[in-house]
């Protein structure tokens, strides 16, 4: 049997095709960590990261007044070795899932029992700790939503709103 030079070349060229999409395909939100050391605390903080993509997000994609998952796909979990004073007060050492109700000049930050449970299962009565942060414009575009630690703070980043907390 004889393969003819142009169903080669046309296999050859379907088979490249389909070898470049598979290489280039992304999730659409990326899993992502953000570890730190806040006053001895080692805290891990797993979540993931969706982008912007033209979308308006604050108040358009994640709305003001609704409970949000803190991040996409799975819950957002928050885990520290050691209590911590979030916003002044106390989160005991443990795994906790993060959950934002996001306001146009503030949000609602709350640490949820359960690190499982997603935002369409939230349960108030299952709070840890709840605080409410002034949220800031921040001094650049985020197109992915990024958790960040620092000395003395954590701050969810995305689009052009970080919301900050103090954390010892």
């Amino acid at each position: 049997m004889k393969i003819s030079t142009k169903a080669t070349m046309l296999f050859l060229a379907l088979f490249m095709t389909s070898l470049s999409f598979a290489q280039d395909k992304k999730p659409a939100s990326p899993s992502a960590t953000a570890k730190g050391n806040i006053n001895g605390a080692n805290i891990t903080i797993n979540y993931s990261s969706p982008f912007v993509k033209g979308r308006e997000i604050w108040g358009g994609l994640v709305p003001y007044g609704k409970i949000w998952r803190a991040g996409a796909n799975a819950p957002t979990t928050f885990e520290t070795d050691k209590a911590l004073k979030v916003e002044g007060k106390e989160l005991p050492a443990g795994k906790y899932a993060v959950y934002v109700i996001p306001e146009k000049d503030h949000a609602v930050v709350i640490f949820g029992k359960d690190p499982a449970v997603g935002a369409h299962k939230y349960d108030q009565a299952n709070d840890q700790l709840r605080v409410t942060v002034k949220t800031k414009k921040s001094k650049e575009m985020n197109e992915s939503l990024k958790y960040s630690i620092g000395n003395n703070n954590v701050t969810l980043s995305w689009e052009n709103i970080d919301i900050p907390l103090a954390v010892k």
